[in-house]
């Protein structure tokens, strides 16, 4: 598992195999990865601006924290990582101190279908990578927008393994087929 983009392009992050089925760590592939941000940065959904570069970013369910990561190679100004798993934790640390990415990141050790009230500024790009086929990433959403993390207007990019059932507060604006992984990016009308 590398960085695929931007200026620390080429950084190997943390090895951990084939994910932990025990910790529910189901790494975004390098592929999907790389899918996910040619549509935030290239594709029609980015023609009116850049979902990337300047963006607050919060990560749900962050694992291993590649997303984030990614995001702030690319331009992101900061990264909130959410996970409540003791070995995702770790593994979260451990690329942030790769990346030596500590003063433009914080970690919250939470439940994200459970998330406390934000006390920052609201983020604009939101990276949803819940376990699959259990309702938690409808959870975290709502749960996200009623505590003030998600600005309207915010691109939020939902990883599931079928398409996800999605919320009035929503509006679809793309969705592909990656293997087992669907790659839903909605766009934040009310939080």
């Amino acid at each position: 598992m590398r960085i695929i983009g931007g200026d620390r392009r080429g950084l190997h992050l943390t090895p951990i195999g084939a994910g932990d089925p025990a910790a529910h760590l189901r790494p975004t592939s390098d592929r999907v990865r790389e899918a996910i941000f040619n549509l935030l940065i290239n594709s029609r959904l980015s023609q009116s601006q850049n979902s990337v570069t300047g963006a607050r970013v919060l990560d749900l369910f962050a694992g291993t924290g590649a997303l984030g990561l990614e995001a702030l190679s690319r331009g992101a100004a900061h990264v909130t990582f959410v996970d409540n798993g003791a070995a995702a934790q770790a593994l979260i640390k451990a690329n942030i101190a790769r990346m030596q990415a500590g003063p433009v990141t914080e970690t919250l050790r939470q439940d994200a279908t459970r998330l406390l009230p934000n006390r920052g500024a609201a983020c604009t790009l939101i990276f949803l990578d819940p376990p699959y086929g259990k309702g938690m990433g409808q959870m975290a959403l709502a749960t996200a927008m009623a505590g003030g993390w998600i600005e309207p207007g915010a691109t939020i990019v939902w990883e599931e393994g079928s398409p996800p059932v999605l919320p009035a507060s929503v509006a679809l604006l793309d969705q592909r087929k990656y293997g087992d992984t669907v790659v839903t990016i909605v766009r934040a009308i009310g939080a």
